[in-house]
Formats: C-alpha cells, sequence, structure tokens
C-alpha cells in the first residue's frame, strides 16, 4: 500500500532555491493529501482514479523552493508517508499565502482570514471546479404534492348546523330555523347552575324562546363571577340580526329586576330603539318597569325631586354618554351619580360595534364614545356589563373595550389588550377562530344566526353603458388636466401664501367621493332594470346606499333656488364647490387711487421714526442702560440739557434755501421731511395761504417716483390676478358643461314611479320631485304636516310594510333597528329583493343592512343582489367590506366562511400588498414583471414597452409617481420618477385612484394586479405559507385512541383544555378502487381515459400508482390514491399524461396497488430514512393526528414555543382543525399539534400530572 510523501517544509526565498515546487492539496474522493507538482493544472488521484482540477489561486508560484522529499514532483506523487512534515495539520487544507508565501493551515469552509506572519488579509475563492456534491437528493414530486394537500386539507364541507340548546330544555322552541356554525357547534358550554327567579313565568307566558332563555341563564351565571383583577365578569350576546336581542335584554332586566336590582341603563344607536325597548318589556310582561329617555331628561341629578327618576331603565344613545350641558356637567357623570358606587345592576351596550375604535390603527385617534364606554365601566366595576351586538368583533382590534370578558390582563397569559391583538394578528386567521370558540367555552359568549336557507346572493355586475363610458372617461381626462392646472397655479402663489398640502388633501378626497358617485350612477340602470323586474314578479325591492347626496343639493337649492330644470348632479356640484373654494388665486392687490394715496404715503412717511415702520408697524430699539449710579447721574444732567434746547429750538429755526433766519413765523414746514423755507426762496414763490400738509419739491418728486414703480407692480399683480380669475372662471364653465351624472337617489325615485311608490328611510330633510308637468323639479320637504321629520322614516317603514309602496330605499340612517323581512304579521308578506347599489364602508355596516330584510317570522327568505361596476377600482368598495367580512364571520361566528362570501374581492390583505409592490417595481423598471401584462404577449416586446409606457404615465396622472421628469436625447420621452414607500404598500390608495383613471387603463392595470396576486398567492400555497382557516381532517376511518387527557382548567368558568388523540386509516383498498372504476364505465359517464396509472419516474426504486376518473368539469380528472385517498387537486389531462402511463394490465395494477397500499401502514412518501423519521406522516395511510380542544387562549404561549421548534414550515403555524369520528360521529374541533410537538406541549404544561392525578 503506498503512503503519501511528507508534505514540503515552508517556502524558501528566491534566491535560496530554483528548484521546481509544488503545493499539497487534499483529494475531493478519497481525502488523501496529495503534493502536485509545479504547473501542473489537471490531475488523477492515483487511489481513488477522481479527475480533479488545480484553481488559479493554488498553482505554485514562479521562484518555487526545492523539494527535499522528492526528485521529481512534476506529477502526483504517492510514496509511503511516515509522518506528516512539521507544522502540516492533514485535517486542514494547507494554502500559500499570497504575499509572503508561507504555507497556511486552513480550515475547511473558512472563506476569509489573516496570515499569522504577515497580517495580510486573504480570501479563498471557491474551485473551478468543486468538490462533487453527495449524491443528489430523489426529490420525490408526489410527496411534494401530497405533503401540500395535507398541509391545506379540505375546507369544511358544511358552515351551518341547526341550532338547539344542548343543556338546557326551558320554554318553546324559537318560530324561525336558527343555526350555529360548525366550528362553534363543536364546542360545548360549561353546565348551567343559575336558578331564574322569574322561571315559572316564562315557562306560563312561553315570550321567550329556549334559546332566548339559554342566553338568559348563561349570562346571570357569569355575572356571579368575578375576573381576576376583581371586577364583576361580561357576557357577549353575539347574535345575528333577527334573531331577537331585544326580547333577551328585556327578560334580563325583568329577571335583575325580580333580584332587587331596579336600575338599568341601555345604551343603542338611535332614540327611536326606545319604543322597541318599551315593546319588548311589555312583551315578557315587565309592564311595570319603566323607559326613561336621558336625551328628553335635565342634566341636573336623576334621582332628585325635580327630576323624580328613582328606578326603572334609563335609555340613551351613544352619542348621549358622551354629551355634556353648557354649564360642563357630563351626561356620563350624572349616570354614575345615580347608579352609585355599589351599583350592581345591569349596563347594556346594545349594537356595542359602536365603540370601536378604541385601539385605532397607528396615525388615527380613537373615537370618543369608545372612551366613554371604557370609563363607564371602570366606573362601575361592579356592574353587570351586556355586550350585545351581531358585528360586536368584526376584527380583533375592535374588540378593545371588551375589558369585562378577561380575555386579556390579570390571570391570563397577555398583560394588556395590545399584545392580545398582536398575537391574534400573528396567528390568522385561525388564531381568530380560537377566539370566538374560547369565549363560548367559558360561557361569555352565544352566537346563533337566522338559518339563511331560502336566502339567495348574487354578485352582479353592471357594466357601464356605452354613453356612461364616454362620460368616465372625459370626467378622468378632466381631473388629470385640472390637477396639472392646480399645480401650475400653485407655483404662481408667494411664499407668504399657505402650503399647498391642505389643497392636495381636498383634491384627493374630491377625486375620491366623485368617483364613488360615478360608480354609483353607472349602477342606476341596472338597479332600476332589476327592481322593475322583481315588481313584474310579484315580489318588492329594499335598496340599500350609504350616501344620499343631500349636502350637494341642498348647496344646489341655495344657489339656484327652490326649482331646477333637473336634478342636480352630485359630480358637477362636488367639482364646483371643489374649484370654487380651493382654486389657487395670488392675493389680490390694493392699489392706492389719486391724491389720497398720495397724502396718505406722506403722513406714512411723515410719521415713521427709528421705532415705528412707514407701514406702522413698531419696531425693536435696543435701549440703553445705565452701567452705574455716576452715570446715571450724567445722563439726568445731559436729559435736563436736552430739555433746555427743547425749550429754546425756536431760537435755531432758519430756511432751508437762504439759510436766513428772518421772517421766522413765516417759514413753510414740510410735512414729509420737516424742512422750513420762505414762501419767497420758492421757485415759482408761494403766495397763497399753504395747507398744513404742504410738501417739498423733492418730498414731491420722490412720491411720484415711488407711487410710479407701485403703480407698474400693481399692475403686474393685478393682470396675474385677473389671468388667474380667468383661468378659474373658464375651469368652472368647463365643469357646467361637462355631461355628468344626476343624483343616483333622486333618478332612482323618478325613474320607479317617484315618492308616491318608492317609501325612503335616510337621514335627509327634503328631496326633489319632478314636476306633475314633467317640466322641471321642485325641492320640497319629506314629511308632511301630519308627520314630524322625527317620525318620517318611521311612518314611510309603515307603508312599505302595509303594501301601500313596493320599493324601498335604505341609507345608513335606516339600517339599525328598522325591520322591513316579510313579516307573517304584516301586510306586506311580497318576497324581498335586497339590491345594494352601493356597498358600506365597514362590514358592521353592510351586516346591519343585510339584517333589515332577514329577520324572524319571515314568510320568505330575502334575494340578496350585490351591484358592481366591470371597472376595476370600482372593487376598492368591495374589498373593503369584503376584508371586514371575512374576519367578521372568522371572529364573531368562529367560521370566516359564515358571512356572505366576497373573499374573491379581497385585495388588501398581506399578498396583495406584496403584489403592488411587485407590480410597482415592474412598471418602474426596478425589477422584471412577474407576468406578461394583459393584451400583450412575449413575442411581442413593442406592446408591452407600449403598455409600460401607458401605465408609468397613468400612475403620473393621478399622483402615485412623483418628482416625474421627462428624458431627452436616448431617453427621449421617457418618464422617470419615484414612488414613495408608504405608497408602495397601500392597496387602498391604489385603488382609489385607479378609479380616476379611463376604464381601458384601469382596468388593465387592475387585471395586472389580480394576476400578480394570484401568482403570490400560489407560490404561498406551494411553500405552505397559506393561511386557510379551519382545515376538515377526512379519512375513512376515524377513530378515538384512549381517554382525552385534560391538560388546563379555567379556574374562573371551570372550562378546560383537553388533548384528543385519533387514529386515521386514509387509504382505499383495491376493492374499492376497482368497483368505483367498474360502476363509472357500467354506468357509461366514464371516459377512455379513465383507469389506473403508474408514475414515469421512480423514486427510491419503487413508483407510485394512481386511479384516474373524469370529473364534471371536462378535460379534468379526479386523481385517488391508495395511501391518502382522492386528491383534492383536480388534474388536466396533459398533466396527468406528462407525468403518469395508463396501465394496461390488471393484474399487474391490483399487485401494484396493493404493494403501495401495505407499505404505506408502516412508512412515509420520504422512504425509511426521512428526516423527520417516524413523526413524519407525508403519504402515510396510517395516522395518528393530536387536537387540542376546548379552552385554547390560557395555553397559547406554550403551544407557540413548541410549534417553533418544529422541522416542516406548515408545523409551525397554528392550524384549527375539523374532526369527526366515523364510529359514533363526534365532532372536535382544535389546534392539530404535530407528532413531533407533543412532547414539548405537554412538558411545557407543568400541571397536566397534577389535574389527571
Amino acid at each position: 500500500m503506498t503512503q503519501q510523501p511528507p508534505p514540503p517544509p515552508p517556502p524558501l526565498s528566491a534566491s535560496e532555491g530554483t528548484a521546481p515546487q509544488g503545493v499539497q492539496v487534499r483529494c475531493a474522493g478519497c481525502r488523501m493529501i496529495l503534493s502536485v507538482g509545479r504547473g501542473v493544472m489537471q490531475f488523477s488521484c492515483p487511489t481513488c482514479h477522481l479527475p480533479q482540477m488545480l484553481p488559479p489561486e493554488l498553482t505554485t508560484p514562479a521562484n518555487p523552493p526545492p523539494n527535499y522529499n522528492s526528485s521529481d514532483n512534476t506529477t502526483p506523487n504517492r510514496v509511503p508517508q511516515l509522518k506528516p512534515a512539521h507544522g502540516i495539520d492533514p485535517t486542514k487544507i494547507q494554502l500559500p499565502c499570497a504575499h509572503c508565501k508561507a504555507l497556511l493551515n486552513v480550515p475547511h469552509g473558512l472563506s476569509r482570514f489573516k496570515c499569522p506572519q504577515c497580517d495580510t488579509d486573504l480570501a479563498v475563492k471557491q474551485p473551478f471546479l468543486p468538490l462533487p456534491p453527495p449524491p443528489p437528493e430523489d426529490v420525490n414530486e408526489v410527496a411534494i404534492e401530497v405533503e401540500r394537500e395535507e398541509d391545506e386539507g379540505g375546507m369544511l364541507g358544511e358552515t351551518f348546523t341547526d341550532y338547539r340548546p344542548l343543556k338546557l330544555s326551558i320554554g318553546p322552541p324559537h318560530p324561525d330555523p336558527v343555526v350555529e356554525t360548525s366550528s362553534l357547534s363543536a364546542v360545548q358550554p360549561p353546565e348551567p347552575t343559575y336558578d331564574m327567579k322569574i322561571r315559572d313565568k316564562l315557562e306560563t307566558s312561553k315570550v321567550l324562546s329556549c334559546l332566548q332563555i339559554e342566553t338568559l341563564v348563561y349570562a346571570c351565571q357569569r355575572h356571579l363571577q368575578h375576573l381576576a383583577n376583581g371586577i364583576r365578569a361580561g357576557f357577549f350576546v353575539g347574535d345575528g340580526a333577527g334573531v331577537g336581542k331585544g326580547r333577551t335584554i328585556a327578560g334580563l332586566i325583568w329577571e335583575n329586576w325580580h333580584q332587587g336590582r331596579k336600575k338599568a341603563l341601555w345604551i343603542s344607536v338611535g332614540s327611536d330603539l326606545k319604543y322597541d325597548a318599551r315593546r319588548d318589556l311589555d312583551d315578557v310582561g315587565a309592564t311595570c318597569v319603566e323607559v326613561h329617555a336621558l336625551n328628553k331628561l335635565p342634566y341636573s341629578k336623576l334621582d332628585s325631586k325635580s327630576v323624580g327618576v328613582r328606578e326603572g331603565v334609563v335609555f340613551m344613545t351613544y352619542s348621549s354618554l358622551i354629551a355634556s350641558s353648557e354649564k360642563g356637567r357630563s351626561r356620563l357623570q350624572q349616570l354614575v351619580q345615580w347608579c352609585g358606587p355599589e351599583f350592581d345592576g345591569l349596563v347594556i351596550f346594545d349594537e356595542c360595534h359602536k365603540a370601536k375604535n378604541l385601539v385605532p390603527e397607528a396615525g388615527s385617534q380613537s373615537t370618543r364614545t369608545g372612551e366613554a364606554v371604557l370609563e363607564i365601566q371602570a366606573r362601575l366595576p361592579e356592574a353587570r356589563v351586556i355586550y350585545c351586538s351581531a358585528t360586536g368583533a368584526s376584527e380583533p382590534r375592535n374588540m378593545g373595550y371588551m375589558v369585562r370578558l378577561g380575555l386579556w390582563g390579570a390571570g391570563t397569559c397577555f398583560s394588556d389588550f395590545r399584545e392580545f391583538l398582536v398575537t391574534l394578528e400573528k396567528g390568522g386567521v385561525g388564531a381568530l377562530e380560537l377566539v370566538a370558540m374560547d369565549m363560548k367555552a367559558r360561557g361569555m359568549y352565544v352566537c346563533r344566526t337566522l338559518s339563511y336557507e331560502g336566502s339567495e346572493f348574487e354578485i352582479v355586475e353592471a357594466p357601464l353603458e356605452e354613453n356612461m363610458m364616454d362620460m368616465y372617461k372625459k370626467a378622468a381626462e378632466f381631473w388629470a388636466e385640472l390637477r396639472v392646472e392646480l399645480l401650475t397655479a400653485s407655483s404662481f402663489l408667494t411664499d407668504e401664501k399657505p402650503n399647498t398640502s391642505q389643497l392636495w388633501r381636498l383634491y384627493w378626497a374630491s377625486h375620491q367621493r366623485f368617483f364613488r358617485h360615478m360608480c354609483m350612477s353607472a349602477k342606476v340602470p341596472a338597479v332600476v332594470r332589476l327592481a322593475k323586474q322583481a315588481l313584474i314578479e310579484d315580489k318588492c325591492v329594499v335598496i340599500g346606499l350609504q350616501s344620499t347626496g343631500e349636502a350637494r343639493t341642498e348647496e344646489a337649492i341655495t344657489k339656484y333656488g327652490l326649482e331646477l330644470d333637473d336634478f342636480v348632479s352630485g359630480p358637477r356640484e362636488l367639482l364646483l364647490k371643489f374649484v370654487e373654494e380651493n382654486y389657487p388665486l395670488p392675493e389680490k392687490p390694493e392699489p392706492l387711487s389719486g391724491e389720497e394715496s398720495v397724502k396718505e404715503l406722506q403722513r406714512k412717511r411723515h410719521s415713521a421714526r427709528p421705532d415705528v415702520s412707514i407701514k406702522g408697524r413698531v419696531r425693536k430699539v435696543a435701549k440703553w442702560q445705565p452701567a452705574s449710579d455716576d452715570e446715571s447721574d450724567e445722563d439726568d444732567d445731559l436729559a435736563d440739557s436736552a430739555h433746555d434746547s427743547a425749550e429754546s429750538d425756536d431760537e435755531f429755526q432758519i430756511c432751508g434755501i437762504c439759510n436766513g433766519e428772518e421772517g421766522r413765523k413765516k417759514l413753510l414746514q414740510c410735512s414729509c421731511c420737516g424742512q422750513l423755507v420762505h414762501p419767497a426762496c420758492l421757485v415759482p414763490p408761494m403766495e397763497d395761504i399753504v395747507s398744513e400738509e404742504w410738501s417739498c419739491h423733492s418730498c414731491k418728486q420722490k412720491t411720484e417716483e415711488y407711487l410710479q414703480a407701485r403703480h407698474v407692480y400693481v399692475q403686474e399683480l393685478l393682470k396675474r390676478y385677473e389671468a388667474a380669475l380667468e383661468r378659474k372662471a373658464k375651469i368652472l364653465e368647463i365643469i357646467r358643461s361637462l355631461d355628468l351624472p344626476n343624483n343616483p337617489l333622486d333618478d332612482i325615485i323618478d325613474q320607479l314611479g317617484g315618492p308616491d311608490k318608492v317609501a325612503e328611510m335616510t337621514g335627509r330633510r327634503g328631496m326633489l320631485v319632478r314636476a306633475s308637468s314633467g317640466k322641471g323639479v321642485t325641492y320640497q320637504a319629506r314629511n308632511t304636516k301630519e308627520v314630524t321629520m322625527e317620525m318620517v322614516n318611521m311612518h314611510e317603514k309603515q307603508l312599505f310594510m302595509d303594501g301601500k309602496k313596493l320599493v324601498a330605499i335604505i341609507s345608513e340612517a335606516g339600517s339599525a333597528g328598522v325591520s322591513l323581512q316579510a313579516d307573517r304579521r304584516a301586510l306586506n308578506q311580497k318576497r324581498r329583493v335586497h339590491l345594494t347599489l352601493e356597498l358600506p364602508w365597514s362590514a358592521d355596516r353592510a351586516i346591519q343592512q343585510f339584517g333589515r330584510t332577514h329577520r324572524s317570522n319571515q314568510a320568505s327568505a330575502p334575494v340578496y343582489r350585490l351591484l358592481f361596476t366591470n371597472l376595476g377600482g370600482e372593487r376598492r368598495f368591495a374589498s373593503i367590506i369584503a376584508k371586514r367580512l371575512e374576519s367578521l364571520g372568522a371572529l364573531t361566528q368562529g367560521d370566516r366562511r359564515a358571512g356572505p362570501s366576497l373573499s374573491a374581492y379581497n385585495y388588501d390583505s398581506t399578498y396583495g400588498k406584496k403584489a403592488l409592490m411587485l407590480m410597482y417595481r415592474g412598471i418602474m423598471e426596478l425589477d422584471s414583471l412577474p407576468m406578461v401584462p394583459p393584451g400583450c404577449s412575449s413575442e411581442e416586446p413593442d406592446k408591452v414597452r407600449d403598455f409600460m409606457v401607458k401605465a408609468k404615465a397613468a400612475l403620473v396622472s393621478v399622483g402615485i409617481v412623483r418628482d416625474t421628469v421627462v428624458g431627452n436625447g436616448k431617453d427621449n420621452f421617457k418618464i422617470s420618477g419615484r414612488i414613495i414607500d408608504s405608497d408602495m404598500h397601500d392597496v387602498g390608495r391604489f385603488l382609489n385612484r385607479l378609479l380616476g383613471l379611463p376604464p381601458e387603463i384601469q382596468n388593465r392595470l387592475f387585471e395586472l394586479f389580480v394576476g400578480i396576486l394570484n401568482l403570490v398567492i400560489q407560490n404561498a400555497r406551494t411553500e405552505g405559507h397559506l393561511d386557510s382557516g379551519i382545515v376538515d381532517l377526512k379519512a375513512n376511518t376515524i377513530e378515538l385512541r384512549g381517554t382525552p387527557k385534560t391538560v388546563h382548567v379555567d379556574p374562573t368558568s371551570g372550562a378546560s383544555t383537553v388533548l384528543f388523540t385519533f387514529t386515521l386509516d386514509r387509504g382505499i383498498t383495491w376493492e374499492s378502487a376497482s368497483s368505483l372504476l367498474e360502476e363509472r364505465q357500467k354506468d357509461g359517464i366514464g371516459s377512455l381515459s379513465d383507469g389506473f396509472y403508474e408514475s414515469k419516474r421512480e423514486w427510491l426504486g419503487r413508483r407510485h400508482f394512481i386511479l384516474a376518473c373524469e370529473s364534471s368539469t371536462s378535460g379534468m380528472f379526479k386523481i385517488i390514491r391508495p395511501a391518502v385517498g382522492e386528491s383534492l387537486r383536480e388534474w388536466p389531462l396533459v398533466e396527468l399524461k406528462n407525468k403518469y402511463r395508463k396501465m394496461s394490465s390488471l393484474e399487474k395494477a391490483q399487485s401494484s396497488w396493493e404493494d403501495e397500499y401495505e407499505v404505506s401502514s408502516k412508512q412515509c412518501m420520504h422512504g425509511p430514512n426521512c428526516k423527520i423519521g417516524t413523526y413524519c406522516t407525508v403519504g402515510r395511510r396510517l395516522q395518528e393526528v393530536n387536537v387540542l380542544g376546548g379552552l385554547i387562549l390560557p395555553v397559547w404561549g406554550t403551544i407557540e414555543k413548541a410549534l417553533a421548534k418544529q422541522a416542516r414550515q406548515s408545523h409551525k403555524r397554528l392550524r384549527v382543525v375539523h374532526i369527526e369520528t366515523t364510529n359514533d360521529r363526534q365532532r372536535i374541533v382544535g389546534l392539530f399539534v404535530p407528532n413531533s410537538a407533543i412532547e414539548s406541549v405537554l412538558q411545557g404544561l407543568a400541571w397536566v400530572q397534577d389535574i389527571d392525578d
């Protein structure tokens, strides 16, 4: 056996030898040290015969030292190695220093170091032919596909389940079918222990349903508990609109009345709802409980003799709660005084979503309402608080005022609300879903919804008609020109004018409002068409909108009078108002006129002193202070002498021309400079009596010169001012000539038959009505002599419910507490068709509006039609509402799919922000676009370039691209600029500004944005980062293994956290698969491509097998695997044939299928050498699944720490799963805990053993 020779000693200097020198390297194959001769670049190891190559930095220097160990080192030499040469470390690589040529021992992997001999900084370059990597890992594409599907899971099959109280049997069933989301229904509430005082009365009268009595019991039971900080616990009624929250509250008041608590506060959104409160109390039999409207009471003490409110319900609005008198007395203080410090009665926050924004997003302030709600809870610590709203927690940020729920603070794992909020936002949708389930498990929350069975939700796209398209295009062009005009006009302003930031804030606000009006108007023809169609079909119509355009109408009436030629155009009036009030005009100069101006100027010059300027402004003059007493005495002497000289001033009056002292009394004094002259010395001499304001020739000349220059200057300023006025007048004329749509509300009422046919429930006081002759319109008040303005909406509602009017229009003013459903008690029981002309800004308001037509005791469920135009930018409004609806469904109902689905329109998300940044960077040519723009192809670069130029110009015109410069020379007409960082991720601003572009480029830009967004989401899905909410775990057999393990108990409610372990068998046997194929062929629904397939590639020496069957979508195939059953994703035929080939032999297919079925019961698809080992479940037929159910929030921190250590990316995030056993149909919803993390979780919960014991 040959051994390596000892390596050479450190190199000698050039003078010490001339023999060739080699370099020592470690063989890339067998790791032996080789000596390579001078000039040799390529060689093979004599032991392992691996061909190798030296990089240039390892070649020998020009004058190498002699080699003492070998007579010939021109080739790789291997002789028996006795021991390594002195100073050589065989575990490291030896490299020569580039400066001093010393041979250095360099550890493997070190890239930078200093030579210890000459202190030179050295860098190790990677060899041109790197060491050959270990044999490449066989990437199993099938395993990746299966793993991705396991991570995504199946969407929850059924969203709602029928609801009935599980642990209470008091009271009649609810009059209408009520449902609960599947996730919430999997959670058991605590055992009811509270004994009601009014139980017998309720059982006799049957005025409350079993659902409402259940709420009453759990709320009273919760009110017996105190939180860790000592305050009384509160309860959250989250029932949907129409379930009967009002009557439930009345029942709570009646129960507390019987317990001796005869004072209650009821805070709601509108003073009209006081009548509903009275009705609900009467319904439950509480006729003796008085309801006092706070807005009708003085600010003095409520229990004083003059006011006399000793007991009962004080009903108020949230506006009243923050009101105060002129003398500074606040309603809140008045209420706290009436309740007293020991008050333990009810405080009901009805429609409590009004208190949201207590913890607003960065840059905005808390609302006064939110702060008042928080303060009254703090000042009445023993009060029994009820939070009551269908939309009380539309997103976690809006829960800040719900301090009585005990989700954060003392005794929880969140020190304050902000920590709770950050954790929830980090946890994504899954975390939000857990909060609702957690609250129900602790007995502090109920959330039932009227069944939407029979209701229809439809998104109707209303394309712009041709004339509207033309109108919109011209309006967009006008706004772009107006922006340029305002920029030009602003440049003429002097520095004394205020800065223009206010102008641009108003410009963009008006811009957004204008195009929102345009979008609404564009939908009017579709609304009218759908409404008329519904009336023909013997239905009635409810139209929902937000803005009535009242402000614009009233401005027009003030300007033009009560009679007009046509309805007011909201967009036109908005534009006129903006330009009239905000067009930048230079300051108008004020010229001095004629003789008066001369005298005025001379007077000012005459009165000017060192301490007063010519304009009469006081100047600061330094005051001299005496340094010592001696100096001040001297100063007094000087002052005396000055006084003496003043007295004898007449002695020194002489003529300024002849210097003579004669005729002092006849001397004239110039009123400007004060010079004295004889009248006879003047040329020509003056003989007449001269006025006191006489001025000398020199002063007159100076004054005239100044006035001439001033006149020229003023004329120039006047010219500029008049030119600006003329430009402003021209712009106003252009606005008046623009063809713009009428106010949508008036237009719809007019087209559907006028006020006699349409019931209007809005906040406006008056409206325009077409004259009986058909020519012109007249402004009239909405109310009549018989009906007060306060009651006009209630009157209109009654006309609609009686069937006297079959169309109703509601705005936000009519969206709280008004019932417009097809009530069985009403005369008008026709089916409601609810059209949303304009979506509200928040989900809270949307749900309130939807709930007007879907309520208890209805003869038929409504049809909802949500209208959008085909303009990309208009989806901005859909985007906002979709975002809120998605989180609203997740948080208040435990399932984000519970609300109407608008998620396709949710662009303002994390993925949306990333997509926007990628698009902006592509358009600004900072990066390449991730996709080809719409209407272009990669084969036509000219079209792509043309689109990029148009897109950049469009972004410039709406102010997103700033500091623009148009290039010249080789960059002729090329636009350059920048997009500021805050705009890079602002999806809201992009979609807002998009509205102001002509429809063609607007839609193309929007398509590009959506295309990139889809790519971003697809990448997130591929990488396992996509948050999919509740995952439905499915298998052929699901069984609970062993007894569930209690790992935590909540000390307040007694609710527990339980660990469930399930065994799953996901496989499909050969018999099941083959019979499925046979049945399809027998029924004639199969295609020629149906059958068993094998993979074209092998992984770890094995192929994978599938059954492919064509789905209902032509050309798409369902994929069924032996180990994991049916795939979530359907495959196109092209992909199927690219990866798999059809098997002709059934015998071979059977043996292969059965083999894979058997192998998958013991190991995953990664094979025996999987990195995660036995914990891996990818493609494994038999699985063990751990789910933490019940209370999750108290053990949140422990779970997060355990998941953070997981190897698989998808295992690091919180995943909420739904699982149902196949033998006894037991349903569990909880947190999925990977097998590899279960030990860490149990170790973190140190008290688990104590509980079990």
